[in-house]
């Protein structure tokens, strides 16, 4: 009895001190869900409206850390939460009028290509210039999630978070691609730093050409945006043209606003020719020509006489062309079309946009979103039809290309405007769907890198703020507040030379996508190599005492 007892007692003891143990280990595999959960956040933060561009190379850093030599399951949930981390808050905007079901949608399917992308970034975490690999597959992914699904989805590109950064002049270089990877490679680069220091204190001594591969890919990128800073230039090439910028507002924030076309139109109207009193009575200086934002005019102005004629008293009133933002049937389709509105001839050139926003402007399987949710399909009661050429405006000698909006996110749709001969670029937009949130920011940051990636005066005219002037290296002149009724009008360089970015295209991303695929194919091929090596490495044999040739 007296042995029972004991055993009893020392087994009572053993569990109580392996029981703390199990829980802090529990605790402890907890930390690198909430390290790739926060690192997310970080990267959120990394965005504007806040300038702490910087925050984005901790995040990577980070991220690195948790996917280093993790296996594939773990490796897409830690990309997922990060994901998760990262998108959350920056797509909230996304539910500000509709609620949070299709933001947490587009948040739960966005976030499947960053899990994605951390299964590769942890496969090649092992292998020499793991950075460099990492990098390139985090383009790669942004790749794809600017292509699908429903033609892509670029917002969040780690290029837009980095207007106010030291890397913006590589957007000259080679796009958002080479922006973007050179951010990426350097918080890789960082983390790898980092563990080789600690590595160094605990060993003494380190792998040289894994601190060389470390050090570079942190200094390089650095050194490579101090280089490209030449590309970066407002500098007029073609002259100078006076652009009016006009903030009509809307009678107040929301979806219904549409409901309310005929205000939207006579805000424009009433703020334009206030502008063209400003300008008789010599307070400002008499504009080229006027631009006017994103559904400025939902009444069609060519089936109605009476907004044809709003706008034809606006253009009289200021005296030059305006580029009109309206929504017109024609031919049995829907466009939302910038209008090209001379004071003299009216309406002379038309441009549709080509890149339409799903589940804002069509609805893609509207039977299945109906079955849903029928408000949202009555939402979008029909289908917007996409355009199919560039648009650029001969505006009073000047070539602007028109970029509508949500296209503004899309590399292609961009670059088509300044191959297609545009000297500036304008980007009406109307944002009053999403109220007061961070969506404007969010979008006049990637004006603010467009100017940089193709050196030209970008402005940005919208219906409700904030509206702007950007200089083409990437610098706000002008801009207004929000929800208020406003003009800019400044006096903006022309300019018409192509940046190695505009010349280059897709190359550049194509060039990082196939070393993404290269380094993951080495990295598959090195695991399948140490597979085969196992196996067929002789085990541990015993001796087999009847066989006397053992």
């Amino acid at each position: 009895m007296t042995v029972t007892a004991t055993s009893v007692d020392e087994s009572d003891q053993l569990e109580a001190q392996i029981a703390p143990t199990s829980r802090a280990g529990r605790l402890m595999r907890l930390v690198p869900a909430l390290a790739a959960a926060l690192s997310g956040v970080l990267l959120y933060v990394s965005f504007p409206p806040r300038s702490l561009w910087w925050l984005a190379l901790p995040a990577f850093a980070v991220f690195g850390w948790v996917l280093r030599g993790r296996g594939w399951k773990a490796a897409f949930g830690l990309g997922y939460l990060f994901g998760l981390g990262f998108l959350l808050p920056l797509l909230v905007w996304t539910g500000v009028e509709v609620g949070p079901g299709p933001w947490l949608a587009l948040v739960a399917i966005e976030a499947v290509f960053v899990a994605l992308v951390g299964v590769g970034i942890a496969a090649v975490s092992k292998l020499p210039g793991r950075p460099v690999w990492a990098a390139a597959l985090w383009i790669a992914g942004e790749a794809a999630r600017a292509r699908a699904p429903f033609n892509g989805f670029p917002w969040g590109k780690i290029a837009f978070g980095q207007a106010d950064g030291v890397f913006l002049p590589l957007a000259a270089v080679g796009g958002t691609p080479v922006l973007g990877f050179a951010v990426v490679l350097c918080g890789f680069g960082l983390y790898d730093v980092v563990r080789l220091l600690v590595e160094r204190r605990r060993t003494g001594a380190v792998q040289r050409s894994a601190a060389t591969v470390a050090l570079l890919s942190v200094a390089v990128p650095v050194a490579g945006a101090v280089a490209a800073r030449p590309l970066v230039s407002d500098k007029a090439e073609d002259g100078t043209a006076t652009v009016a910028v006009i903030q009509g507002n809307v009678p107040r924030a929301g979806l219904d606003f549409n409901a309310q076309r005929r205000a939207v139109l006579d805000h424009h109207a009433r703020e334009t020719e206030r502008l063209a009193a400003a300008v008789k009575a010599g307070k400002v200086a008499k504009p080229d020509f006027v631009l006017w934002p994103e559904n400025s005019s939902d009444i069609d102005p060519f089936a109605n006489v009476d907004a044809r004629d709003v706008i034809d008293d606006a253009a009289k009133a200021i005296g030059a062309p305006i580029s009109v933002g309206g929504v017109v049937e024609r031919d049995g389709k829907l466009l939302n079309e910038q209008i090209l509105w001379d004071p003299v001839k009216g309406p002379v050139d038309t441009y549709d946009k080509r890149q339409i926003q799903p589940f804002g402007e069509y609805l893609p399987l509207r039977s299945l979103v109906g079955a849903i949710n029928e408000t949202w399909t009555s939402m979008v009661r029909k289908d917007f039809s996409r355009g199919s050429e560039p648009g650029v405006f001969t505006m009073d000698g000047a070539e602007v290309g028109l970029v509508t909006c949500y296209e503004a996110a899309f590399d292609w749709a961009v670059r088509s405007e300044v191959v297609d001969g545009a000297q500036m670029i304008s980007v009406p937009s109307n944002n009053a769907t999403f109220g007061r949130s961070e969506m404007t920011y969010q979008q006049l940051a990637m004006s603010r890198v467009r100017a940089v990636e193709h050196s030209r005066t970008v402005t940005v005219p919208v219906t409700s703020g904030v509206s702007a002037i950007i200089m083409p290296d990437g610098r706000i002149t002008q801009r207004t507040g929000m929800f208020v009724a406003d003009s800019l009008v400044q006096k903006v360089p022309l300019r018409s030379s192509e940046t190695p970015a505009t010349g280059l295209g897709v190359l550049p991303e194509i060039a990082l996508v196939l070393v993404a695929a290269g380094g993951l194919g080495w990295a598959i091929g090195s695991g399948v190599r140490t597979r085969r090596a196992g196996r067929t490495q002789p085990a541990h044999e015993p001796t087999d005492a009847a066989d006397p040739g053992r």
